[in-house]
């Protein structure tokens, strides 16, 4: 593979502008975690001025516990409106009307400290919410149509990649020394109006999914000149008679609802397999990691706990690197199981160091050492892997109700998590994370008997795979092109 030659200068340039999204997303996720006393401490004084009393501990921890998760709530709502959208204005549209909501959730936030409304701060979070959600359908399902074969995975990874790299600047930026402080958190908050602002001003150079050119709206012309363009190449031969057989098979499925996909053979399988992956993403454990790391730091007895939580997302961006040259090298489902397993025993690990921290000073270490390690594994699969594999087992068609569900149990499980980590934690201590051990093993049983490797296939040969796969019943009767043969194997 020639990975030079297919990734020109406009293809990355369409990726990079899709994938400031993706940084939002990131950005929102991380924002609160190391400001969290300060922005605690105006909560209290918004209600001590409204009660003239000090606030009670329980309803602190409400207040709080409402402002993180509201946040996913808003993801959840607006995942599953992905198809509501990208079928009537575009991939890239839609993705450009998407920041009205950043603009939205910045001017609330931002203005909640001047207002004394902790219900702005709230409200902002979740259309904040919202956006991120909308985001993770659309950035997917956009890198994973303009994208070459070749080199899909790759590129797919970049929205992972942006993601933990806004969690990364929101640590950073919400440091005391910095933004994190009771003068300037409102404006930390308000930030995410900038990349918005940027991605808008650059529309111009911002190309509309061919895929969705001709498929959706029969627009050939255009669909050949973008792709000219992405390509870097007059001759698109190839990839418009893969557009043109992926519209033939179109022709015949049309839209597919959310219903559809789990009635018809032909779906259930892929569908299975996209929610299954979302879910190994979510309750792998990882937002406990994320939502509550200077804390598990503290409780690990590590000395200045936020320094070691930006420790994490370091880590947390530099795995996102080694998974986008893995991917296409050793393939998704290889790098899907050495995650889980990886995080497995990471698990373990930190459950043995925070189990002995009283007996053995030393444990703090191994047990951050744990922490960074779960991280790591994270990213080398489970991470990035689950967010563009729905984008390349489905066709045109049912893509957008996929995208749906799929993004509807991601956020639902990280709802799950959000709500319920900080009470299991409570209530197991140290072995809260073997919980997520076992939920780990059954994601590697389910990804090595049940997921195909993507790798190198067209979207038409694998989409075909799965109908052939449900047409002959249970891999029997394995006919037609060697690759398809070579996938129906791992089906």
């Amino acid at each position: 593979m020639d990975f030079k030659k297919q990734l020109t200068f406009q293809l990355m340039l369409n990726v990079l502008i899709a994938i400031i999204g993706s940084f939002l997303n990131g950005y929102n996720l991380g924002v609160l975690n190391a400001p969290q006393k300060v922005i605690e401490a105006f909560l209290g004084g918004v209600w001590s001025g409204r009660y003239q009393e000090a606030i009670p501990d329980g309803a602190l921890k409400a207040l709080w516990a409402v402002t993180v998760t509201i946040f996913v709530v808003g993801g959840m709502i607006g995942s599953f409106s992905v198809g509501l959208f990208v079928n009537r204005f575009g991939r890239r549209n839609s993705m450009l009307m998407a920041n009205a909501l950043v603009f939205a959730s910045a001017a609330l936030m931002g203005c909640s400290k001047l207002a004394g409304s902790w219900e702005m701060l709230i409200s902002g979070r979740f259309v904040a919410g919202l956006f991120c959600g909308l985001s993770t359908g659309f950035v997917p399902m956009y890198i994973g149509e303009i994208a070459p074969t070749a080199i899909r995975g790759a590129l797919g990874s970049l929205h992972q990649l942006a993601i933990v790299i806004g969690i990364v600047v929101a640590q950073v930026m919400g440091l005391e020394s910095l933004m994190g402080n009771a003068a300037l958190w409102p404006l930390l908050l308000g930030l995410t109006a900038v990349p918005a602002l940027l991605q808008i001003a650059l529309k111009p150079f911002f190309d509309e999914s061919p895929r969705f050119l001709l498929i959706n709206k029969r627009q050939e012309d255009e669909a050949r000149a973008v792709l000219r363009r992405l390509r870097g190449a007059e001759d698109v031969i190839d990839d418009m008679e893969e557009m043109e057989e992926e519209n033939r098979q179109m022709a015949r499925e049309k839209s597919v609802s959310v219903l559809e996909l789990f009635r018809s053979p032909a779906y259930r399988q892929p569908i299975c397999i996209a929610i299954v992956m979302q879910l190994s993403q979510q309750l792998s454990g990882i937002n406990g990691v994320i939502f509550y790391s200077t804390r598990l730091f503290e409780n690990a007895k590590v000395e200045q706990p936020v320094y070691a939580t930006i420790g994490v997302g370091v880590v947390n961006a530099a795995f996102t690197v080694v998974s986008l040259f893995l991917v296409e090298r050793v393939g998704r489902r290889p790098l899907q199981m050495v995650g889980l397993m990886g995080m497995a025993g990471s698990a373990v690990m930190i459950t043995i160091a925070l189990n002995l921290l009283e007996k053995l000073k030393w444990m703090s270490y191994v047990g951050v050492v744990a922490v960074f390690s779960f991280v790591a594994f994270f990213e080398i699969g489970p991470g990035p892997i689950p967010f563009f594999i729905t984008a390349e087992i489905f066709s045109q068609g049912p893509r957008p109700s996929a995208m749906a569900v799929a993004g509807l149990f991601n956020w639902t499980a990280n709802f799950i998590v959000s709500m319920s980590f900080p009470f299991v934690e409570e209530l197991m201590g140290p072995y809260v994370f073997l919980i997520f051990t076992v939920l780990l093993v059954a994601f590697f049983a389910y990804t090595f008997l049940k997921v195909p490797e993507t790798k190198g296939r067209t979207i038409d040969e694998i989409t075909s795979a799965f109908r052939k796969e449900a047409e002959e019943g249970r891999g029997q009767g394995k006919v037609g092109r060697p690759e398809e043969e070579e996938f129906s194997k791992t089906c």
